[in-house]
């Protein structure tokens, strides 16, 4: 996927996004399920259950650096359209679920899938593995890579995980999203945007760095969550050249950001190919079986990045005291860019400032 360049065209560029595939009205209720269904396959199943997580104004504060996200809110504005309250009309999207037949004694697992095909299957092999691990599998048909990310591909799989844990008793400490290939690079966003609900990713062969406009980091307090409580787990065939450098990209990036809870597997005589019942029973072992953190390196990890970050706001300060406004506007896009949420909310004061 080629990155456009950053800034304010890249914010009217999303702002063109949010009004093409955000601001179709949906219903806005919910109905709900008495009782679980039963264990097994179950293809094209409807859900009625919507999720705060998955309001569009929610994705737009998660998902995209304040910067940008306010230039968007503030393009659509002044064009008189607004977002709706969800961009999916759940009566209209069916999904494929994977129950084992015993429940775990503290609950299922969860892995919710985003797929790069467009409709909604359960890989060939994974049965078994999810039936040994005790994982429900869910996956929404028309959320391959020809969707939009934002519009349809997102708040699906926040939606998907919001109706199985309502269905099932799923350990809520135990709900994890995933993908294969260009679904895999939606994942890593939905569990770098929302450690809240998953704690952690399995990335099958397809990964981006973080604190970049394609992987903005989120608020303060999501991120220090994601860096203490998120799992994430890369996987990879030994033959899957590109996809393999993109891993290491990621994975020097998560150090660099301190995310310290990293494990990279690749499988062996494999191309570009989502992973067998060997490889993915691999993954899930390491997935559900986190490695504590080494308190003092997060620690003066944390103390650099906060040292680094405060060294970019007072420049912004410094430029503006001294009546450099285009200077400081560039400087201050960049920190956006580069800290996403960790420099709010004083990026967004200093935006104020400026203009």
């Amino acid at each position: 996927m080629r990155v456009r360049k950053p800034g304010r065209i890249r914010a009217r560029g999303f702002a063109r996004c949010l009004v093409a595939a955000l601001s179709l009205a949906t219903l806005a209720g919910s109905v709900s399920e008495a009782g679980a269904d039963g264990g097994g396959l179950q293809r094209d199943v409807v859900f009625t259950d919507y999720s705060p997580l998955s309001v569009n104004s929610e994705l737009v504060r998660r998902l995209w650096s304040p910067l940008a996200a306010a230039d968007g809110e503030q393009i659509l504005s002044r064009s008189g359209k607004a977002l709706s309250e969800q961009s999916i009309d759940l009566a209209e999207e069916k999904f494929t679920v994977y129950v084992p037949s015993q429940t775990p004694p503290h609950g299922y697992a969860l892995l919710v899938f985003v797929p790069p095909w467009e409709d909604a299957r359960l890989p060939r092999g994974w049965a078994s593995v999810l039936d040994h691990y005790g994982v429900i599998f869910v996956c929404a048909a028309r959320s391959g890579n020809s969707e939009p990310v934002y519009g349809r591909r997102e708040p699906l799989a926040l939606l998907a995980a919001q109706n199985v844990m309502h269905r099932y008793t799923v350990n809520p400490d135990r709900i994890y999203v995933g993908g294969f290939s260009g679904g895999s690079r939606v994942a890593m966003r939905l569990a770098l945007a929302y450690p809240d609900l998953f704690r952690g990713a399995l990335l099958n062969a397809g990964s981006d760095p973080i604190g970049d406009p394609l992987a903005p980091l989120p608020r303060k307090d999501l991120f220090l969550r994601f860096q203490t409580a998120s799992r994430l787990v890369y996987l990879t065939g030994d033959g899957d050249y590109g996809h393999l450098g993109m891993d290491a990209d990621s994975m020097q990036s998560m150090r660099h950001w301190c995310v310290f809870d990293v494990f990279g597997s690749v499988s062996a005589r494999t191309g570009h190919e989502v992973a067998d019942s060997v490889a993915l029973s691999r993954a899930l072992g390491a997935l559900l079986n986190p490695v504590p953190r080494d308190p003092n390196e997060l620690a003066a990890c944390r103390s650099d990045i906060e040292e680094e970050l405060a060294a970019k706001l007072h420049e912004v300060e410094s430029l503006i005291a001294k009546g450099k406004r285009d200077d400081a506007q560039k400087a201050l896009m960049e920190t956006d860019r580069r800290f996403g949420g960790l420099a709010a909310p004083r990026s967004s004061d200093l935006e104020s400032t400026l203009n």
